[in-house]
C-alpha cells in the first residue's frame, strides 16, 4: 500500500473517531462502510480540517486558533465552503458572522442532501446505516433528536398544549426564512422501486430559520412564505403523515413521515417497546363503549400501534407503541378516539445547540450501548 494511501486512510479514521466523540456519534463499522461513506463526503484534506470542528458552531477565527499551523485562512475558507455546500458539515450565520459545525449521520449528513441524493450516495449511506454499530449509536441517546407532535385536528379545547407541541405556533414563532423540499426517505425508496403508500407528494419536508438558510445557501429546496408553509403542512396532515420536528422548543425543521418510507418510523416498528426511544407528550385512547370496530384507525396508524381485538372487535392502542401523532383521532367515524397527555411531561431543550449539549452530557458508553441492544434483542424474542 502506498504511503500517501495509508496517510489518507488514517485521515478518515481520525475523522470517524472524532465524529464518534460528538453528541450523536459515528461508530466504526467492521465492514468498512464508515470509511467508504466518509471518503464519499470528504477529501482527505477536508477530513483533516473537520477535525477542528465540533457539533457547536465555530467561527473562522475560532477554527484557525487550532488549525492555523496546517491551513492558511484562505485555504481553510475554501475547504469549509466546499464541505458545507455538499452537506458534509453544517453552516449558520450568527451575529453576521459565518460559523461551521460537524453533522452527525442522522439527523445531519443524510438529510443535508436536501432531497437531491445521488444513487451512489444513497447506496453508501444505506450500507453504513444498516450496520448494527450505527443502530446502537442512534438508539443510545437518552434524549431523542426528534419529537412527535399531534396534528392540529386531534387537539381539542380540553387539551393544555405547549407551544412546542402545536405545529402552527411552532412555525409561526420562527423568524424565517421557510423552505420546503423533497423527502430524502421517499426519494431513497423510490430509487429502490418502492412507492409511498401514504402520499404521492414528495415535497413534504420543511425547514425554517438557520436550517432553511443553510438549505437555500446551497441552492436547494424551494423558499416559501409562512402562509405557503402552513398550507404544505396542512396537506401533509390531510394525507396522514406524522409530524416530527427537532426536539427543541425553537425547532428548525419538521419532518412529515410515513411508516413505509421514513427510516425512523420503520425502525420504530421493529422495536418491541419503541416508546422507550421516542419523545412525545400524548398517546391515543379508545373508548371501547363507542368503538364500532371499523378498523380505520388501524389503517391510519403509521407505526402499527393499533389492533382490533375481542368479540366484537374493538380498537386497542398499544401504549408502548403509540407515539401520539393524533392521525387516528379526526378520522374515527364514531369519535371513539382521543389524545390524552402522557403521565410524564417532556419539556424539550430551548434550541438545537442545547439539545446536543444535553445529548452529549448523557451519552451512553460502549458497555451501556451493548446492554441496551441486548435488552432489545431479548424483548424481540419474547
Amino acid at each position: 500500500m502506498r504511503t500517501d494511501t495509508v496517510t489518507d486512510h488514517k485521515a478518515y479514521r481520525f475523522l470517524q473517531k472524532h465524529l464518534d466523540q460528538q453528541a450523536i456519534g459515528f461508530p466504526a463499522a467492521r465492514s468498512g462502510a464508515d470509511i467508504r461513506f466518509l471518503k464519499s463526503m470528504f477529501t482527505s484534506e477536508e477530513a483533516g480540517l473537520a477535525l477542528h470542528l465540533s457539533y457547536r458552531p465555530s467561527s473562522l477565527q475560532e477554527i484557525m486558533l487550532t488549525a492555523s499551523g496546517e491551513y492558511t485562512e484562505e485555504r481553510a475558507l475554501q475547504l469549509l465552503d466546499s464541505m458545507s455546500m455538499k452537506g458534509a458539515i453544517g453552516f449558520k450565520e450568527r451575529e453576521s458572522e459565518d460559523h461551521w459545525f460537524v453533522l452527525p449521520m442522522v439527523i445531519g449528513m443524510y438529510e443535508a442532501q436536501d432531497g437531491c441524493p445521488t444513487t451512489d450516495f444513497l447506496k453508501g449511506a444505506g450500507e453504513y446505516m444498516s450496520t448494527i454499530a450505527f443502530s446502537k449509536s442512534l438508539l443510545a441517546t437518552e434524549l431523542s433528536q426528534m419529537r412527535t407532535i399531534p396534528i392540529n385536528a386531534s387537539i381539542t379545547p380540553e387539551h393544555t398544549v405547549a407551544t412546542y407541541d402545536q405545529i402552527r405556533l411552532l412555525i409561526e414563532s420562527s423568524e424565517g426564512p421557510f423552505v420546503v423540499l423533497p423527502c430524502i426517505c421517499r426519494e431513497s425508496r423510490a430509487i429502490q422501486g418502492e412507492v409511498c403508500k401514504v402520499t404521492s407528494r414528495t415535497e413534504t419536508c420543511f425547514g425554517m430559520g438557520s436550517m432553511a438558510a443553510m438549505v437555500l445557501r446551497r441552492g436547494h429546496g424551494r423558499e416559501v412564505s409562512l402562509e405557503e408553509a402552513l398550507g404544505v403542512l396542512q396537506q401533509n396532515q390531510d394525507d396522514g403523515l406524522v409530524l416530527q420536528p427537532s426536539n427543541a422548543q425553537l425547532a428548525e425543521f419538521v419532518c412529515s413521515c410515513c411508516g413505509c418510507c421514513c427510516g425512523m418510523l420503520r425502525m420504530q416498528k421493529m422495536l418491541p417497546h419503541p416508546i422507550d426511544f421516542w419523545t412525545t407528550s400524548f398517546q391515543a385512547e379508545v373508548n371501547a363503549g363507542v368503538c364500532t370496530g371499523c378498523g380505520l384507525c388501524v389503517k391510519r396508524c403509521q407505526v402499527g400501534a393499533v389492533v382490533l381485538k375481542g368479540s366484537p372487535k374493538k380498537g386497542v392502542i398499544g401504549k408502548s407503541r403509540c407515539i401520539g401523532c393524533g392521525l387516528c383521532v379526526p378520522t374515527c367515524p364514531a369519535d371513539a378516539i382521543r389524545l390524552i397527555p402522557r403521565e410524564q411531561e417532556t419539556v424539550p431543550p430551548m434550541d438545537e445547540e442545547e439539545l446536543n449539549d444535553v445529548i452529549m452530557s448523557k451519552k451512553k458508553g460502549a458497555v451501556s450501548r451493548f446492554l441496551m441492544f441486548l435488552k432489545i434483542l431479548l424483548k424481540m424474542r419474547q
